[in-house]
């Protein structure tokens, strides 16, 4: 019998897609011979994962996680939105967003991380739910949102189950005033985000070279108006203020009131609240947001398949 090496063990595992764990048992009733192997994962149904990895999978859920001061989102993709009802899915998912409000928010950690009562790691019970569904499934992304002393206050728009969306929205608020009212005004804001979309924070926020590309096309769309370069400059910096009030969540028009910037709402909250309010992060989830998804001839397709 070949010996059970780690080397063999992700051979196997790069095979096939199945989980370590089950790699291993593979590996041990074959005699280490890695064919073997394959047929007695294949014959369990545990090589599957491997032919549905290429497939593209943009639709699944988003999961939101609160806990006081700490909130984590996730998103977990499968190919249909049939899926998406699956109790085993969600019940996947959900777990998942919860063992993610102990982490960094990093999904390569996430994955890591031991999957309750199964002896697999997250990214092994994946592996083991792709073969059972028999859809490609990805651990997508995942983050966290800290705000101590505060709340972090959650929002999930198109709910599916508890906690579960097509769009998962935290906010952080950073205060030692009344905890519920806190609580309250973060459950506005959280909507608000997943209305208004923001691309940053504030200012300071802003990704430079989104900032710089926003810049060049002012500029040349002033340039358009055939004034002098010292006019175009002022121009150029009036429609940046309201580039940053469109996508900076601080600036932008509360969507509540249609009237109201959240600073002002921060500042007017604070009375109620009994203490400072501070926005102190967000972040907003949407499900299959830059995946490029696989366009589907039908026609072509039954001509393929008469051919």
């Amino acid at each position: 019998m070949a010996e059970i090496t780690a080397a063999l063990v992700k051979e196997l595992r790069d095979k096939t897609g199945a989980g370590m764990m089950d790699c291993k048992k593979a590996l041990s009733e074959s005699a280490g011979e890695i064919e073997a192997a394959v047929d007695w994962l294949r014959k369990k149904g545990l090589a599957a994962a491997a032919k549905k990895a290429g497939r593209t999978a943009a639709e699944g859920l988003v999961g939101i996680a609160v806990a006081g001061g700490r909130g984590a989102v996730v998103e977990v993709n499968a190919e249909t939105d049939f899926v998406a009802r699956n109790e085993q899915f969600q019940g996947f998912v959900s777990t998942v967003t919860g063992l993610a409000l102990g982490t960094d928010g990093d999904v390569e950690t996430l994955k890591q991380a031991a999957y309750p009562e199964t002896g697999r790691t997250v990214g092994e019970e994946l592996t083991q739910l792709i073969a059972t569904i028999g859809e490609n499934m990805a651990l997508r992304r995942a983050a966290l949102v800290v705000a101590e002393p505060g709340v972090v206050a959650g929002y999930v728009h198109n709910q599916t189950a508890e906690g579960l969306g097509k769009i998962g929205v935290l906010v952080g608020l950073k205060s030692e005033g009344d905890a519920d009212k806190l609580a309250a005004l973060g459950k506005q804001l959280a909507m608000h985000v997943a209305a208004a979309n923001p691309l940053a924070l504030d200012r300071a926020g802003v990704d430079a070279s989104a900032l710089d590309r926003e810049r060049d096309v002012l500029a040349d769309q002033a340039r358009a108006s055939g004034k002098p370069e010292e006019i175009i400059a002022k121009m150029v910096e009036g429609r940046l203020r309201k580039f940053y009030e469109e996508n900076c969540l601080i600036e932008q028009t509360f969507v509540i009131d249609g009237e109201t910037k959240i600073s002002k709402v921060l500042e007017n909250a604070a009375k109620e609240i009994g203490a400072p309010v501070a926005l102190v992060g967000f972040q907003r989830f949407q499900l299959g947001e830059g995946i490029e998804k696989e366009e589907s001839d039908f026609a072509a397709e039954v001509a393929a398949a008469r051919g």
